[in-house]
């Protein structure tokens, strides 16, 4: 198998968590293996997360960190994104990062469309992997919640800008997990590091 080049987003805010493991695990059995990896904690970086009053013609410039993010997803192959769902979305910090850093011009083009009308993706040829982590019993999330957010991420938000197919991982109840489960999880992100899934 060809070498990737892997980003790896650890979207936790906080500076320990069972994502920050995770993401660290998938990056060092990656890098075993050969793929070219880089790293970002969310909980590193220092930006106004609020879009404010800008628009697709006047937004705020990026601040230089969210700049080499950006730089990093268009320099990746894969993206691998860990992060907690939180009141059935997405951390405010992360959602802040996505909606700073996925602009039009370098994430998506206003000025050309698909064939359904939607403006054209950017960042087209990679793939992308979400490793969540919830309480919420896997069953209810597919019953219940529809798979609310997953379907979120996948279309509105990776697939959006390019990345198909996104895969998914779901780990519940990640704040009390049963013994053994966490090294079981690890295991398996490990794997998926491997071979660069």
């Amino acid at each position: 198998m060809p070498a990737k080049k892997i980003l790896v987003l650890n979207g936790h805010p906080a500076e320990s968590s069972l994502s920050r493991t995770f993401a660290q695990t998938y990056a060092d059995a990656a890098i075993a293996k050969g793929h070219e990896v880089r790293m970002v904690h969310l909980s590193d970086l220092q930006f106004d997360h609020d879009f404010g009053q800008g628009n697709y013609e006047d937004f705020k410039p990026l601040e230089p960190v969210l700049e080499q993010v950006l730089q990093d997803i268009e320099w990746s192959d894969h993206l691998v994104l860990t992060t907690p769902m939180w009141w059935g979305g997405l951390p405010a910090k992360l959602k802040g990062l996505i909606d700073r850093t996925f602009i039009p011009g370098r994430t998506f083009d206003t000025r050309n469309t698909t064939k359904i009308g939607l403006p054209a993706p950017m960042l087209s040829g990679r793939t992308a992997r979400v490793i969540l982590t919830s309480d919420t019993p896997g069953w209810f999330m597919r019953l219940i919640y529809r798979q609310a957010l997953l379907r979120q991420l996948r279309d509105q938000v990776l697939g959006f800008v390019g990345f198909k197919p996104t895969r998914f991982t779901y780990f519940a109840s990640a704040s009390y997990p049963n013994p053994g489960s966490v090294e079981r999880w690890i295991g398996k992100v490990a794997r998926m590091g491997a071979a660069a899934l």
